[in-house]
């Protein structure tokens, strides 16, 4: 599974952003975002899709007791709010700019769902993107509440590879190039910045992977 969400070589950004026809083109607006606007809020009636052209995006939701708990961090590409061509009528999390110029392209469930009608296999690849976003966020889930910090990196970072990652053909490392920063990383498997960057140094001395600002290298014997 890509960052972009290619299935079968097709990349849904291009297929469902309004602006590739000429029938909606023309009453279809980009919306930018600045750092730490919300985009939509808890309860907020769900009527669009969005588009991540650029920028990031933070998804999550709070606690009873006002805790904030994330469940994504999307980037360029990605698709988010899809819960609404489910039939559900409001949020039940928030999304919020994480940049200072995030660019997003909204999707009106009206506009999707006509998208949806004249393509049947857009159709098909939307709801098995569904579906693996939400295994891969029931993963995450269980991987918070039973295992601990050490093994929650691991397989963060074997996701990531998944994602982003490629195998260097010299010695079977898989080098990944992420757009997250060591923040990002750190709210996503539950931890801070400096228990983080203790762990990131201590699998470096096991040489278990080695890392630097751009990108993550898994050693042969973890990926």
């Amino acid at each position: 599974m890509s960052a972009l969400w290619f299935f079968d070589e097709v990349n849904l950004f291009n297929i469902l952003c309004p602006h590739k026809y000429s029938e909606y083109k023309g009453n279809h607006d980009f919306n930018l975002y600045k750092k730490s606007d919300y985009i939509y809020f808890e309860e907020d009636a769900a009527t669009k899709i969005y588009l991540i052209d650029s920028g990031k995006v933070k998804i999550g939701y709070y606690t009873e007791e006002g805790e904030e708990v994330i469940k994504a961090i999307l980037t360029k590409g990605e698709l988010f709010g899809e819960k609404a061509i489910l039939g559900i009528d409001k949020r039940n999390e928030f999304a919020q700019s994480l940049d200072n110029e995030t660019i997003i392209c909204p999707v009106s469930k009206d506009t999707m769902y006509d998208l949806m009608r004249e393509n049947v296999s857009v159709s098909f690849k939307i709801y098995k993107f569904i579906g693996l976003r939400i295994k891969k966020l029931e993963r995450r889930l269980q991987l918070l509440l039973f295992k601990d910090t050490k093994t929650r990196l691991l397989e963060f970072f074997k996701d990531l590879c998944e994602d982003y990652g490629y195998e260097c053909p010299e010695n079977g490392d898989h080098v990944i190039k992420h757009p997250y920063t060591q923040k990002d990383i750190a709210t996503l498997i539950g931890t801070s910045r400096p228990t983080l960057n203790a762990l990131m140094n201590e699998l470096k001395q096991e040489k278990v992977i080695d890392f630097n600002r751009k990108e993550v290298r898994l050693r042969k014997k973890i990926a």
